[in-house]
């Protein structure tokens, strides 16, 4: 087997990717006529994950959204299955496959186990469409962009159900500005959405729907008849504790990078996306912006050319938070604004036909 160090050449090295989200499918997609590649990714499918909230209210949005892996992937190497261990040469799957790599990419996310396939992806959609449809009163438990993004999806396309979103936090978005939360604040209460901050809800008893009492944490009692769970999801990144990258995790299971986004100590490993400790607002753009850096500084390192690698700057990204199908809240670096102009921007179609387009497929 050859040595990962003895590099050269270009088309014929050998480039496993794990993880097929925005910003490993990018990567995968990109360097496909350019090496042996191999993505690796525990579902047949890549999905738009800022478009997942639209597909509850619309399941048939998804059909967009969700995109199967060998629609970009025209001369690549698909594996479903999840990664067990990674040494200095090769990539071990659950399904018992040794791969062996020249260059390796993680890009494995956030944890969010999702079905396998893609068909039953889509049919996950309707079947959180029904539990919409058939509810007369919502819980949303978390005030982030999820939660609020959803509450607004909601109440925007089923007016005459009632919804209640609580938060820990003392404001929604805690991640952006309070100018941001409060116009949120504002704009969901004008659509009839209950907010109660400062209140935890206890749903070990509610785990299945149905018409329930709901218990916070300051002792109010709510009914709703059914309940999504929106708070933050950790990194994909526990699996990595017993393998060869064990020592180049940070306390939050992060795995720390170089300015050229290779994971530090390693000049044949990158890492990209939610997984990495770069300090930024973990965003699908961030994620997109790394797989573009990683992918031509991968190129230069099979041309032989490590002396010209890209670096990565952070840059306080803008924020839209979609609100519903036309509206939206962004925060940008000189103001705060709200409503139909923000809304323009994203929320019709949430980027969709565009990152589609950064696939090479049709918007459409």
């Amino acid at each position: 087997m050859e040595n990962p160090s003895e590099w050269g050449g270009g088309r014929g090295k050998r480039v496993v990717v794990i993880g097929g989200g925005v910003a490993g499918s990018l990567i995968a997609k990109s360097l496909q006529f350019d090496a042996d590649l191999t993505l690796i990714d525990p579902k047949d499918y890549l999905e738009i994950p800022w478009a997942s909230l639209r597909a509850m209210v619309e399941p048939s949005f998804a059909e967009r959204s969700v995109i199967d892996h060998k629609d970009y992937l025209a001369n690549g190497r698909l594996i479903v299955s999840k990664v067990t261990n990674i040494t200095n040469k090769e990539v071990l799957t659950a399904d018992g496959r040794q791969v062996a790599y020249d260059y390796l990419v993680v890009a494995t996310g956030h944890y969010d186990p999702l079905p396998i396939t893609r068909t039953d992806r889509l049919e996950e959609y309707r079947s959180e469409n029904e539990k919409i449809k058939a509810a007369d009163s919502i819980l949303i438990v978390g005030g982030g962009p999820v939660g609020v993004e959803l509450a607004a999806e909601i109440a925007v396309d089923f007016p005459e159900k009632k919804v209640t979103l609580v938060h820990n936090g003392s404001r929604l978005l805690e991640f952006i500005g309070p100018k941001a939360a409060d116009k949120t604040l504002e704009w969901l209460k004008s659509k009839n959405v209950e907010v109660k901050l400062m209140q935890s809800v206890d749903l070990s008893d509610n785990t299945s729907d149905g018409n329930k009492t709901y218990f916070t944490s300051s002792g109010e009692t709510i009914k709703a008849d059914c309940h999504f769970l929106c708070t933050g999801k950790p990194p994909a990144s526990e699996w990595l504790r017993e393998t060869y990258l064990k020592d180049r995790m940070d306390n939050f299971g992060r795995l720390k990078v170089d300015e050229n986004l290779r994971v530090k100590g390693h000049r044949n490993i990158f890492a990209v996306g939610d997984i990495t400790d770069i300090k930024e607002l973990k965003q699908g753009y961030s994620a997109q912006k790394h797989a573009v850096v990683a992918a031509n500084n991968l190129k230069l390192l099979m041309s032989g050319k490590e002396s010209k690698l890209a670096t990565y700057e952070p840059k306080s990204a803008k924020i839209i938070v979609s609100l519903g199908r036309q509206d939206a809240v962004a925060q940008f670096s000189f103001t705060t604004i709200i409503g139909l102009v923000p809304g323009m921007i994203k929320s019709k179609d949430l980027f969709v036909g565009k990152t589609r387009k950064k696939m090479g497929l049709p918007p459409k």
